[in-house]
């Protein structure tokens, strides 16, 4: 009895304390060959991949997170992404993109104003070609923008938004209305101009000048 005791001990004190030797990463082919892209519309699969390319052979399951986002924050139309690993060797990349609400036109140059409100590079994208116009300030706009989807606004019916250096703005409608926004309080004649449209007796109006506090004066 005793020396059975023993020799479960000493089997005991084999199997938990040897470590064979395997190398995972000869035994276990786990590099990556293969690099996907996802959800992306206005970023091409090969702009991405190209970024990624030293990611290639190295070994996915000690795939380094940092090292991706390091890669792609340059890309400035990536608002965040997503990893999945397929294995034993397959990458997918899923990407969120920022998404333009309107072109911001600077003199001679045109940018693209983010939903978050970020400056992007302009390039021609059929699916953002009927985005309102905005010749002013971008920060000054962002926050008009907040303000016009707070109260369900049609902003999809502006055509062109005009900032002046006295701090109004004019909204150029789609059916060629025209509002003149007061400097202050602004949010009042907006709800005002949206009560208006209900009823058909503005419908022959072009302008809806609400400059001169509590005033509609309309041409």
């Amino acid at each position: 009895m005793k020396k059975s005791v023993i020799g479960f001990f000493l089997l005991f004190i084999l199997f938990t304390t040897y470590l064979p030797n395997i190398d995972f990463n000869k035994n276990f082919n786990l590099s990556i060959k293969n690099i996907k892209v996802e959800d992306n519309f206005i970023i091409e699969d090969k702009q991405i991949i190209q970024r990624l390319r030293f990611l290639l052979q190295e070994n996915l399951f000690f795939l380094n997170y940092q090292e991706i986002k390091n890669s792609l924050k340059n890309e400035p139309f990536i608002d965040s992404f997503s990893i999945k690993k397929i294995y034993p060797d397959t990458l997918i990349l899923t990407i969120k993109e920022k998404i333009p609400i309107a072109i911001l036109q600077k003199k001679r140059e045109k940018f693209y104003i983010s939903d978050k409100g970020d400056l992007l590079e302009f390039k021609d994208i059929k699916i953002y070609k009927d985005l309102p116009t905005v010749l002013g300030n971008r920060k000054e706009f962002y926050t008009l923008y907040k303000n016009l989807r707070r109260i369900e606004f049609p902003i999809e019916k502006i055509k062109s938004f005009y900032y002046f250096e006295a701090g109004r703005w004019d909204l150029v409608m789609t059916e060629n209305k025209v509002i003149k926004l007061p400097i202050k309080n602004y949010m009042f004649s907006l709800k005002n101009y949206l009560i208006s449209t209900n009823d058909n007796s503005f419908n022959n109006y072009k302008i809806y000048d609400y400059r001169v506090k509590d005033q509609l004066i309309l041409n």
